[in-house]
């Protein structure tokens, strides 16, 4: 599934640095995510494939650096908190330029901000490794993604059918339905509704058909949009054969404390942090695509 590097204690201005731009931002797709930070409570930072550097900052971080950004759209009337983008492959953020010397100055002397970094780096042909000897002067470790396999005996699933997405009475479940089985099942809650259950009373919508076996893969880890992609063909590969099973589904959950979700939009917690999609891939190869966030988001594009 790809390896990723878990870098401790680096100084954030070390992702604006030429050198790092030129090697990393520049050449294939770089990803870093702040580890461990609560982004309702501490300064986030995330790095996004498109060479934009996002900062969740609080307010009085803001003002130390004193660095263009705007209010934070889910810190309420009182603005406690601040975003700034800065665009690492911007033609004027250059070495020589005012704006990075500004910008360098600001991270490197004026405010300095240490965070444990989540990286990964994605370029055909080029080693992921790389990323590891350029910082190998700063305490760094190779993490790949942990893989589990359990067996669902017995599950009773709802009845699907691609075409049509608000269900049919009698005939199939819609695409909501499904969403809310899904994240049921996801939570190993049982789905016969008994009297008894102080836990939840959930049943699995109808109409429904019991499945003898269902195999559940989960996949944790800083894991990259193009090993997604590889992950979705290989499921629709799954139907080159006949199979038994009328569809099946991927499930992908963003980092909770993430400052953005998808693409540049701004992400808040709220309660939970929500910021997943799901394909369900049936059969036929037609699919459905069902995105979700929690209140502090855009919606999804």
């Amino acid at each position: 599934m790809g390896e990723y590097y878990l870098v401790k204690n680096l100084p954030l201005h070390e992702l604006v640095a030429q050198e790092f731009i030129s090697a990393f931002v520049k050449t294939g797709s770089c990803y870093a995510l702040t580890y461990n930070t609560r982004i309702d409570q501490d300064n986030t930072a995330a790095l996004l494939p498109t060479g934009k550097l996002i900062l969740s900052v609080d307010k009085d971080t803001y003002e130390e650096l004193g660095l263009q950004g705007r209010p934070s759209r889910y810190s309420g009337k009182k603005v406690m908190r601040y975003i700034i983008t800065i665009d690492l492959t911007d033609s004027a953020f250059h070495s020589d330029s005012k704006k990075y010397k500004r910008v360098l100055w600001a991270l490197r002397d004026k405010k300095p901000l240490e965070f444990d970094f989540l990286l990964s780096w994605h370029h055909t042909g080029a080693d992921g490794s790389t990323l590891m000897s350029y910082f190998s002067k700063h305490q760094i470790q190779a993490h790949q993604p942990k893989i589990t396999f359990s067996t669902l005996r017995n599950l009773q699933c709802p009845v699907l059918c691609s075409n049509e997405l608000q269900g049919k009475p009698e005939e199939s479940c819609s695409a909501q339905e499904l969403f809310e089985w899904l994240g049921a099942v996801f939570s190993n809650v049982e789905l016969d509704n008994k009297s008894f259950s102080f836990v939840s009373t959930y049943c699995c919508p109808e109409p429904s058909t019991m499945m003898d076996q269902a195999y559940l893969c989960t996949i944790t880890g800083f894991i990259l949009p193009e090993k997604i992609i590889q992950l979705l063909d290989q499921l629709c590969a799954y139907f080159d054969e006949p199979k038994l099973a009328q569809w099946v589904t991927l499930t992908v959950h963003g980092f909770a404390d993430s400052p953005v979700s998808w693409r540049e939009n701004e992400h808040g917690f709220q309660k939970g942090g929500e910021n997943l999609y799901n394909f369900v891939v049936f059969r036929s190869l037609d699919y459905w695509l069902q995105m979700a966030v929690g209140a502090n988001d855009d919606c999804p594009p």
